[in-house]
C-alpha cells in the first residue's frame, strides 16, 4: 500500500423505507491521501464533502450507510492495513481518536458542557493510553502549550462555555493531536472564527502537522484556505469529485466550469471594484441528479450531450483530472501521448 488512506468507488447510501430504492448522496469517489500530506476538500454546502470524510472515521448511522463495492483502506502505525468499512465497532473506537482523529465545525457542540477541559481531553487519553492520573495531568497541560492557550493550568479546570471560539477550536485540536494521530481530518475548522483568529489557527495547524508529521484532510468551502494550506485539492460538486488536482493547477489551469465559479466568488481587496460572481441556482439534492452532468443546469458552457450523459473523471493532464465533457477530447490526447 503506497499511501495512508486509499478510498476506491465509495458510495454512501440513504435508505427511504423497503418499498422506495435507497438514495446515493456520494458516489464513485477514489481519493489517495499521502503519508505527511495536506489534502483539500472544497465544494459547497451539500456537495457530500463532510460526509464522505466522516465515513472514514466511521460515523455513518441509519439510516446511512455505504454502498456494495465501497473500499477505504488504512495504513496503520506498524504498517498493517485495515478496511474500514468492514471493521467492527469495538475496532474503529480504537482506530478513532488514535490513528485517525477529527476538528470538528462547531467546537461549542463537540464539546460536552458538563465536563471540564481537562476532564475531555482525559477521556482521550484514558481511552488509548496507559496513563495514570498524574501523567494524563501532564500530558494534557503539555498540550495546551503546544496549541499556544495561555494560562493552561486554569483551563484544564474551565468549561467549554467559559471560553471563546479561537480558545475552544485550540483545544479541539489538542484533543484531535494528543494521541498523535497518523491522519487529521478537519472539518471546516475555521468557518465560525473571525478573520484574524482563522489566520492564527492555520498557522498553528500547519505547524503541528510539520511537528507530529500528520497527514491532514482539510475539508472547507474557502479557496484562501485551500491556497494557504493544500499541496493537492479535489473539488466536490453534488456527492461527485468533479475535479482533482495539485493546489497550483486547480489555481491557475483550472479545467471544470464549477471550480471556475468558485475561483471567480472569490472576493479580492485589490484591483478594479466589479460586482462579485455568483453561480446561479443551488446543489441539486441527492435523488435529482438527472442522466446528464450534475453541473449541467446552473454550468455557462453547458452543450446539448451534458443534459444526456454524465461525463467520466478523466485524466485532462498528468495528475489533473476533470468530470466534464468540454475536456472529453484532452483525455483521449494525453492516453495516446502516455503511449507514445
Amino acid at each position: 500500500m503506497e499511501h495512508l488512506l486509499e478510498m476506491r468507488d465509495l458510495s454512501i447510501d440513504l435508505y427511504k423505507g423497503k418499498k422506495v430504492p435507497s438514495v446515493k448522496l456520494v458516489e464513485g469517489i477514489d481519493l489517495n491521501i499521502g503519508k505527511k500530506q495536506n489534502f483539500g476538500v472544497v465544494g459547497e454546502s451539500g456537495c457530500g464533502k463532510s460526509i464522505t470524510c466522516s465515513t472514514i472515521m466511521g460515523l455513518l448511522s441509519y439510516p446511512l450507510s455505504v454502498g456494495k463495492g465501497s473500499s477505504i483502506r488504512f495504513q496503520r502505525e506498524d504498517g498493517s492495513e485495515v478496511e474500514i468499512t468492514t471493521l467492527p465497532q469495538s475496532e474503529l473506537r480504537k482506530l478513532r481518536g488514535k490513528d485517525i482523529s477529527m476538528i470538528f465545525q462547531e467546537p461549542m457542540t463537540a464539546l460536552d458542557p458538563m465536563y471540564t477541559i481537562g476532564e475531555q481531553i482525559n477521556e482521550t487519553l484514558r481511552f488509548h493510553t496507559n496513563f495514570n492520573k498524574a501523567q494524563m495531568h501532564e500530558a494534557a497541560l503539555e498540550m495546551l502549550k503546544k496549541v499556544k492557550i495561555p494560562r493552561p493550568e486554569q483551563i484544564l479546570a474551565d468549561y467549554p462555555h467559559h471560553l471563546s471560539g479561537g480558545m475552544l477550536q485550540r483545544v479541539m485540536i489538542a484533543i484531535a493531536l494528543i494521541n498523535n494521530p497518523r491522519l487529521l481530518i478537519a472539518d471546516e475548522p475555521t468557518t465560525a472564527l473571525d478573520v484574524t483568529i482563522q489566520a492564527q489557527i492555520l498557522d498553528l495547524m500547519n505547524e503541528l502537522r510539520e511537528s507530529y508529521d500528520t497527514s491532514v484532510i482539510m475539508i472547507t468551502h474557502d479557496l484562501g484556505v485551500i491556497a494557504e494550506t493544500c499541496e493537492e485539492v479535489a473539488v466536490f460538486y453534488a456527492g461527485q469529485v468533479v475535479e482533482q488536482a495539485s493546489v497550483d493547477a486547480i489555481f491557475h489551469e483550472t479545467a471544470h466550469p464549477y471550480t471556475t465559479g468558485l475561483l471567480r466568488s472569490v472576493t479580492s481587496l485589490g484591483g478594479e471594484r466589479k460586482e462579485l460572481y455568483t453561480i446561479r441556482g443551488t446543489v441539486p439534492t441527492a435523488g435529482n441528479f438527472g442522466t446528464g452532468c450534475r453541473f449541467a443546469d446552473r454550468c455557462d458552457r453547458c452543450m446539448a450531450i451534458c443534459r444526456e450523459k454524465a461525463p467520466a473523471l478523466t485524466e485532462v493532464a498528468p495528475g489533473h483530472l476533470c468530470r466534464c465533457w468540454l475536456h472529453a477530447g484532452e483525455s483521449e490526447k494525453a492516453e495516446k501521448e502516455a503511449a507514445v
